[in-house]
């Protein structure tokens, strides 16, 4: 790596948690911000860190005019990921992106057992996956981000506004983050992979070994590969082809709302913002 210059490092990153919109949110942007090359989470503060900073800037293009930035949604839970930004990038802006946590909590069950990473039925994963229930402690981590990078420098924004307005959504988020605005195409607005209608794998061992080696692809800087890959017909012999998941029961989504309560309520202090919707809204396939 040329250290002539500084390497460019994000001067945004979008946080998450998972489910939250974050894959709208990068492929909306891509072309105007300089963005990762070809992964969308690169997941270098909290899984890669061991690769070093020229592996993690090497995703970058160091010539672009761009502001330089990153969507990754598992830095949200991530004490760790949270001291290494802060060691590594100079008061970064961080985007904090939040939806009803019981439809997000299934959702992301959803996706990860689909790829294999989660084996049991939705009910034993909330108690066995810690990532399920800790990444819905949104008042919790934002109150983190907050202490570390400073109010002013964390922003919040929500599922439901996106929903409403995507282009106002997306102005808000290029405002914070210094992305120049820009019109959003009429198909932006449209979901991007919607955990609506997932199955469970043909095959368990064939997903996992595609997951392994889709990870492997990436921290050798061939995303590229593994995107194309998911874009192709390839992608059904890995993902998919057995019978659907069913739908969150109404009673399991009541206690799952109890239990988020008291976190929804802290948010609404932080953020102050009627988040009632939240608390009484229907279970959700």
């Amino acid at each position: 790596m040329n250290r002539e210059r500084p390497l460019k490092l994000p001067a945004f990153l979008g946080v998450g948690p998972p489910r939250t919109g974050t894959t709208w949110l990068h492929e909306t942007i891509v072309g105007h911000a300089n963005l990762p090359r070809a992964n969308k989470e690169i997941k270098f503060f909290d899984r890669h860190y061991d690769l070093g900073l020229d592996w993690y800037a090497a995703n970058f293009d160091q010539t672009s005019s761009l502001v330089t930035g990153e969507i990754c949604p598992t830095y949200f839970a991530s004490a760790v990921a949270r001291e290494r930004i802060a060691q590594l990038t100079p008061r970064p802006k961080i985007i904090c992106t939040f939806r009803d946590p019981v439809v997000r909590v299934f959702s992301l069950y959803k996706m990860k057992r689909t790829y294999g990473d989660i084996t049991c039925d939705f009910k034993d994963a909330i108690e066995s996956d810690p990532e399920l229930l800790e990444s819905g402690r949104y008042a919790y981590h934002l109150a983190e981000w907050r202490r570390i990078f400073g109010e002013e420098n964390v922003l919040a924004a929500f599922y439901d506004d996106f929903a409403l307005d995507s282009q106002s959504y997306v102005d808000r988020i290029a405002d914070f983050a210094g992305i120049p605005r820009f019109k959003l195409a009429d198909e932006s607005s449209r979901k991007i992979h919607s955990s609506e209608g997932t199955v469970y794998p043909r095959s368990l061992m064939i997903t996992r070994i595609g997951s392994r080696t889709a990870d492997w692809l990436k921290a050798r800087h061939l995303g590229n590969v593994v995107e194309g890959v998911k874009r192709s017909r390839l992608m059904g012999l890995f993902v998919g082809g057995n019978d659907p998941i069913p739908p969150l029961s109404k009673d399991f989504a009541g206690e799952l709302r109890m239990r988020f309560r008291a976190e929804i309520e802290a948010l609404e202090q932080l953020v102050r913002r009627d988040l009632s919707a939240w608390k009484s809204a229907p279970a959700a396939g």
